[in-house]
């Protein structure tokens, strides 16, 4: 997700420029992931040929991805790498991203003692905030090493070792044998997948008979028209700015969800509630509503002054070779996708909180 929407600041500059020359082949340079969305320097006609070569290479689409991304995301946005709603109004974001992340447990049922997986666990924020919510102990899968890597060092040092634990593991094919978990969520992650349906069967496959799946879903609303060219931009301005092969809609999922074998408990846009403040405004540079350090932080980055700001440093420190080759290069990818996220928003085309509640029947 292209929250943070970029910038470098000396210590993060220095993350890059260690792991830009690290031997670690699962560690990639910045620079690499333009490579599915250009052909010699311009940019790949949108079409179902585009998208079906995107899905088919879904693997290095995401790690390339993230290995550029993680430390920007660590540095400007925390450790939980997703949206959330602001329902009391102008609020600090950590505090509204942990109740975000206390409500989809909440509407699951997570009970203390339950075995619970988290589907694209990123670097395991969301799993620390539950498992002491809940009490449950927490399995996070991650296909991306680097991901994994961070989630573990970071769980070790809170003293959360015990309760979450992170493999690597891809979400279409889940390491885990059948029937593994009492519930299974995701937060904002299996946009990432070439195809809904199948990914949905797979958690389906590794829930217990009884047990509870739920998911915040990133997709086009009833809203989005395909024959709409600024809709049809949005779209695509969102996938390439966050690794995602193509973005299905809300009547998609759910089906998915249906044909995955789930009985649909819930099926909400949290995004359509009267909030006073949209989900978006953070990546909007609207700096009236900031109510934290880290908050002016992120919004300021994202007026106009801020990022000329933040091109101007990256490409200093790209120049000085501070940071590989390539930064500046997806540092312009989460600005164009931060537009293209809250044009999404304010138009209501897209959501990134299409919630999602199923159960695997007892039998």
């Amino acid at each position: 997700m292209a929250d943070a929407n970029l910038s470098l600041a000396s210590n993060e500059g220095a993350d890059l420029r260690s792991r830009g020359t690290a031997k670690d082949k699962s560690e990639r340079a910045p620079g690499g992931y333009s490579r599915h969305w250009e052909q010699e320097g311009q940019p790949i006609e949108d079409d179902d040929k585009a998208r079906d070569q995107r899905k088919a290479q879904y693997t290095d689409l995401v790690n390339d991805y993230y290995d550029a991304t993680t430390d920007i995301y660590l540095e400007a946005w925390g450790e939980s790498f997703h949206f959330c709603r602001f329902p009391r109004g102008p609020e600090p974001k950590a505090t509204a991203i942990s109740r975000h992340e206390h409500y989809i447990a909440h509407m699951m049922g997570l009970q203390p003692g339950m075995r619970v997986l988290d589907v694209g666990c990123g670097v395991g924020g969301p799993a620390k905030e539950i498992a002491s919510y809940a009490n449950c102990s927490i399995v996070g899968l991650n296909n991306n090493a680097y991901q994994v890597k961070k989630a573990q060092e970071l769980a070790k040092k809170e003293g959360m070792d015990k309760s979450v634990e992170f493999v690597k593991g891809d979400f279409m094919t889940i390491p885990f044998p059948s029937n593994s978990f009492d519930a299974v969520y995701v937060i904002e992650a299996t946009v990432h997948a070439p195809s809904l349906e199948d990914v949905y069967s797979e958690i389906f496959r590794v829930l217990k008979p009884g047990g509870t799946f739920g998911v915040f879903e990133w997709v086009m609303t009833d809203k989005f028209d395909s024959s709409n060219r600024k809709h049809m931009a949005i779209r695509l301005g969102i996938e390439r700015g966050n690794g995602i092969p193509t973005i299905q809609t809300k009547n998609a999922a759910r089906e998915a969800m249906r044909t995955a074998g789930f009985e649909l408990t819930v099926a909400e846009d949290l995004a359509e509630r009267d909030d006073p403040v949209g989900w978006w405004y953070v990546i909007a540079g609207d700096v009236k509503h900031a109510q934290s350090l880290q908050d002016w932080s992120v919004i300021v980055r994202n007026t106009k002054l801020g990022r000329v700001a933040v091109r101007l440093l990256v490409r200093g420190l790209e120049f000085v070779r501070y940071a590989p080759k390539g930064t500046a290069k997806i540092t312009e990818e989460l600005i164009i996708a931060g537009d293209a996220l809250v044009l999404g928003g304010t138009s209501g085309v897209f959501t990134p909180m299409y919630l999602m509640v199923g159960k695997k029947p007892e039998a």
